[in-house]
């Protein structure tokens, strides 16, 4: 008797400009502009003309965001840094390790806006950067 197999989901391995636009928190005009500063950022075109990044380069553009917003880099400090772990081999781990502070760091405010909302100081469903963020839904016992 044969069993069956479970099909495991398939991780994406290339993905649109909006889609990496989500997933890194950039505008489409800043992942264009760091694509004619940084010579690792090439995306490939698909037939259409569209940008498609494979997972590396989405590592990579995190990479570039790490170094640019968290540790203050210039643009050509980044680039710099950039062509310096290239020749030195370490440019993919440092690409996996911004990775990961990128992950720790959505899951820090992901936690923090659940204590928010379980101590009342944010309404459920609201993000920090929302508008309303603040805001609480009003209570069934509030006086009106």
């Amino acid at each position: 008797m044969t069993r069956p197999r479970a099909h495991a989901e398939t991780a994406q391995e290339y993905f649109s400009i909006g889609e990496v636009c989500q997933l890194t928190d950039l505008k489409p005009h800043v992942l264009r502009y760091w694509e004619s500063q940084f010579r690792i950022l090439s995306p490939a075109k698909n037939r259409y003309g569209n940008r498609v990044y494979a997972r590396r380069e989405v590592e990579l553009v995190l990479l570039v965001k790490h170094l640019l917003y968290s540790e203050k880099f210039t643009i050509d400090g980044a680039r710099q840094r950039l062509e310096q772990q290239r020749r030195s081999g370490e440019l993919r781990a440092a690409a996996r390790s911004a990775l990961a502070a990128e992950t720790i760091g959505l899951l820090e405010r992901e936690l923090r806006d659940i204590a928010d909302v379980l101590d009342g100081r944010l309404a459920p469903g609201a993000r920090r950067d929302d508008p309303t963020a603040g805001t609480t839904a009003p209570s069934a016992s509030a006086e009106i």
